[in-house]
C-alpha cells in the first residue's frame, strides 16, 4: 500500500516516457508521500511497450500494465484506477501537456477534505479552432444538460480518493465525465487551474470527430445521474403523455364523426391516436423492463443505490447488519485528513 498512485494511460508516446517518469519523480518525491506510477500502455505500435518495460526494470515503483490491442483511453483509465493501490489515485496525459508539478496542489486539496479535485487548463495550449472551441462548447453543453458547474471536463490531470475511484464504471468516452459521476454517487468535488502545455513529442490522438461519441455519452450520463435506479420515471412518464395524446386525439375523432359526420377514416387524428397509444404501450413496457433490470443490476451483483461516507462506533470487524449484508468499513487514507468539524470513524 503507498499513499499516492500516479496513473498514465499512453498510447504511442515512446519519445515521452523518460521526460514523464523524470518530471513525476521529481515532484513526488518534495512531497514526502510513498508512490507508484502506473502506467497503462493502451496497445501502443510503437516502442512505447519496451521503454515501458525497461523502466520497471530499473525502478520497482514503476507498474505496468500492457493491452493485448488498443480499447481507448477509458478503458486504459478504468484499468490503471481498479488497478491502483494508492489511497489517492492522481490521472494525467502521457503526452506532457498536464504539468506534474500541480499534483500537491491537488493532494493538499483532498487533505482539505474533498474526495475529487479536477483540473482546469485556464491557459490551454492547443489549436483555438479544433480543439479549444470544440472543447468551450461541450463543456457549457455538458453543465446545462447535467447541472454540474465545470469549465474544463477534458483535463485529465485529477486527483481522487480510491475508494471513489474504484465505485466508477467506465465505458465509451466516460473518463472524461468522472467528476460528475464522482458527484452522483455523493463526492465533494472542486476544480483547480492547472497549467497546460504544447505537445513536444508525437501527435494528438484527440479530434473534432471524438464530438458525436461525446454527445452519445452525455445522453447515457444524463439517463445515469437522474433516472439509473428508476426508469421507469422517464419511461412511464413519456407513455402517459402518449396515452393523453391518443385519448384525446379518439375523443376528438368520435366527436367529429357523431356531431358532423366525418369519416373516421380519413380523418388525421385517428392516425394519431392509433400511434400515440402504441407508442404508449411501448414506453410503459421499456419502464417496466428497466425496472427490472435495475432490480437484476443491484440485486444480483450486490451493487447498491447509495455510497456511504464514514460510519461512527462500528466495529471494523462487524460483518451483519439488518438484511444480512455486510459492510466494508473505510478507513480514512494516511495523510488525507476528513473535512474540519467531521467526525472521524471509529
Amino acid at each position: 500500500m503507498v499513499d499516492v498512485s500516479v496513473v498514465v494511460p499512453v498510447f504511442n508516446e515512446e519519445d515521452n516516457i523518460a521526460p514523464l517518469y523524470d518530471a513525476v519523480t521529481r515532484v513526488m518525491a518534495c512531497t514526502g508521500r510513498s508512490y507508484e506510477l502506473l502506467l497503462v500502455d493502451d496497445g501502443s505500435t510503437d516502442g512505447t511497450a519496451n521503454a515501458l518495460v525497461a523502466l520497471a526494470a530499473r525502478d520497482p515503483r514503476v507498474r505496468v500494465v500492457r493491452f493485448r490491442r488498443n480499447f481507448g483511453q477509458t478503458a486504459a483509465m478504468h484499468a490503471g484506477l481498479q488497478l491502483a493501490s494508492g489511497d489517492a489515485i492522481v490521472t494525467l496525459d502521457g503526452d506532457l501537456q498536464n504539468e506534474p508539478g500541480d499534483i500537491p496542489a491537488m493532494l493538499a486539496k483532498l487533505d482539505e477534505g474533498y474526495d475529487v479535485v479536477h483540473g482546469w487548463r485556464r491557459q490551454r495550449q492547443d489549436a483555438w479552432l479544433s480543439r479549444k472551441l470544440p472543447s468551450k462548447i461541450a463543456n457549457w453543453v455538458i453543465s446545462r444538460v447535467t447541472g454540474f458547474e465545470i469549465h474544463d471536463l477534458g483535463c485529465t490531470l485529477k486527483a481522487m480518493r480510491r475508494e471513489i475511484a474504484q465505485e466508477l464504471e467506465l465505458y465509451g468516452e466516460m473518463h472524461r465525465f468522472i467528476p460528475i459521476l464522482a458527484h452522483w454517487r455523493g463526492a465533494r468535488c472542486v476544480e483547480i487551474e492547472t497549467r497546460h502545455h504544447p505537445r513536444r513529442f508525437g501527435q494528438t490522438k484527440y479530434g473534432i470527430g471524438r464530438t458525436t461519441r461525446v454527445v452519445l455519452d452525455l445522453v447515457t450520463v444524463k439517463f445515469m445521474l437522474q433516472y439509473f435506479a428508476s426508469p421507469m420515471k422517464l419511461f412511464g412518464r413519456i407513455g402517459l403523455w402518449c396515452g393523453l395524446l391518443s385519448a384525446a386525439s379518439g375523443a376528438a375523432t368520435l366527436t367529429m364523426k357523431l356531431a358532423q359526420g366525418i369519416d373516421m377514416t380519413g380523418n388525421p387524428l385517428l392516425l394519431a391516436a392509433v400511434t400515440s397509444g402504441l407508442a404508449a404501450i411501448q414506453f410503459l413496457s421499456l419502464g417496466l423492463l428497466g425496472e427490472v433490470a435495475a432490480r437484476i443490476y443491484f440485486g444480483q451483483s450486490n451493487r447498491q443505490n447509495y455510497a456511504i461516507r464514514e460510519l461512527v462506533n462500528f466495529d471494523a470487524e462487524s460483518e451483519s447488519q439488518d438484511d444480512g449484508r455486510s459492510i466494508d468499513v473505510k478507513v480514512l487514507p494516511k495523510g488525507i485528513r476528513p473535512a474540519s468539524g467531521q467526525n472521524r470513524a471509529a
